[in-house]
């Protein structure tokens, strides 16, 4: 993975474009991906339905996300004084660059080289392994996806799934062939059952647990009402993380935090749903500040903006700010289905990848992402807290097409044919003759009746698709001819 001084980390694939082309000519990866996500929908359907008051609880939600993020500076206050009233430090981290170099001093301060870390989107934005790294500091993964992907020298490819990507056969072959590299190695006849891999990451991962003295861990949620901090995760390593080492370093985005401690009762219930089809997710781990003789000895929150205020200022694009990291767009999204999370180049794949990249890092870093959906709005159907990612995205691309239209001397083709388009689609007489010319044109062009490969500028839409011949006679022309006269 690589940064690209924009504060978010890039996983070095080319455009979305042609990215997803070498995605889609991959067997393998298309299955591993259908099926993944297939059970992760149909688990997701039953559990939802099972609530009569599902929408209730999107709305409540949605509303509780837009209130937050309208007053986000009163909210972010009370949690810092919330956290200090607790004992535990609050730091402010406007990009990347900053957050990394807290953690990073935080770390050596305590004399320590290694952390165990608790699966964090907002320390993947940030890069914060690599730059543990370059200041000699080992940055040990602990959930199971994550460390498969760390000991694959791989990168993740979706929120909640990070290994998605990888059937049973590939994690076994990792797992035998890297685990020993970085500690405990992996038992002798290890077999591809789901619970044997569990088992030999269990034995691999207690080591670590037991000698770890400092761990990092990202935030599902802040309460700003108590100081409380919330991390929700299924197999319990978080929780092994955030309560045996000495001092734990959090890295929150600004977005994270709740008004309050009963705001918790929406989003717990609409998270482990919309995610893994879960009633309710196995582990839930709430700490405030420290406790003498419980838990870490110190604790450290790092509120991260890096990019997160620019968005709060556009008022259709700061509803992505909203998102909970459930997952459930990626789920249903046939794009993500086809192509998988690395194709987006960015840590934040799928629809919520496609309207919170371009903002964090700026549309000129990632102008095709918001081209990358078909607008079929499952996305928006999916979303637990009803962020209209239909509606970002083509805002979005309004902003990208305007940029490109300023950085040109003179108009695209494209640009011209829209605006001719345009012209004629504003008088119905010019619009009646498109239809004739178009209707004289297709015959001649056509060959059993489908138009194939078109020459010129509108080779490249026909390239992929062929076009049926255009009607001889419009609906218009019909229904003067057969309603008006009778």
């Amino acid at each position: 993975m690589s940064g690209t001084g924009d504060g978010l980390v890039w996983l070095d694939t080319p455009a979305f474009p042609q990215a997803a082309r070498t995605a889609l000519a991959d067997p393998q990866l298309r299955g591993n991906l259908r099926r993944a996500t297939g059970t992760i929908r149909d688990k997701r359907l039953a559990v939802t339905g099972e609530l009569s008051d599902w929408e209730q609880l999107r709305e409540a939600g949605e509303a509780l996300k837009r209130r937050t993020l309208r007053h986000l500076d009163q909210y972010l206050e009370e949690l810092e004084r919330s956290v200090t009233a607790a004992g535990g430090t609050v730091h402010w981290a406007a990009d990347a660059e900053e957050a990394n170099r807290i953690v990073t001093e935080l770390v050596r301060a305590t004399g320590e080289r290694e952390v165990v870390k608790v699966k964090s989107m907002a320390t993947q934005e940030i890069g914060l392994n690599e730059a543990l790294a370059e200041a000699g500091i080992t940055a040990y993964e602990t959930d199971l996806a994550e460390l498969i992907v760390q000991l694959g020298e791989d990168r993740p490819s979706h929120i909640l799934v990070p290994a998605i990507h990888r059937n049973r056969a590939e994690i076994r072959e990792i797992f035998l062939r890297e685990m020993g590299r970085w500690g405990r190695p992996a038992p002798e006849g290890l077999s591809d059952e789901p619970r044997a891999l569990a088992e030999a990451a269990r034995l691999h991962l207690r080591e670590r647990f037991l000698r770890a003295r400092v761990a990092v861990s990202g935030a599902n949620f802040g309460v700003a009402e108590t100081g409380t901090i919330a991390v929700v995760e299924s197999e319990g390593n978080g929780r092994m993380c955030l309560t045996l080492p000495q001092t734990l370093i959090t890295v929150m985005g600004i977005e994270k935090v709740v008004p309050s401690f009963t705001d918790l009762e929406v989003f717990l219930q609409l998270l482990p749903r919309s995610s893994t089809g879960e009633r309710m997710n196995p582990y839930t781990s709430m700490w405030t500040g420290v406790t003498p003789g419980d838990g870490p000895r110190e604790f450290h929150l790092v509120l991260l903006d890096n990019g997160r205020t620019a968005t709060l200022r556009d008022t259709v694009g700061r509803q992505a700010l909203a998102c909970i990291r459930c997952s459930a767009c990626l789920n249903v999204c046939p794009v993500y289905e086809r192509t998988g999370g690395h194709a987006y180049g960015s840590v934040y794949p799928g629809p919520i990848g496609a309207v919170l990249t371009p903002q964090l890092a700026g549309v000129d870093h990632a102008a095709s992402l918001p081209f990358a959906s078909t607008l079929c709005g499952a996305c928006y159907d999916a979303c637990p807290v009803k962020i209209n990612i239909p509606e970002v995205l083509v805002h979005l691309r309004a902003e990208v097409v305007e940029a490109k239209r300023r950085s040109r001397h003179a108009p695209t083709a494209e640009a011209l044919a829209m605006k001719a388009a345009a012209a004629v689609l504003a008088s119905p007489a010019r619009l009646a003759a498109a239809q004739k010319a178009a209707a004289l044109g297709g015959r001649a062009l056509a060959r059993e009746g489908r138009i194939g490969r078109l020459p010129g500028p509108l080779r490249g839409w026909s390239d992929a698709r062929d076009s049926p011949v255009p009607p001889a006679e419009s609906f218009r022309a019909w229904w003067r001819k057969n309603r008006e006269q009778s």
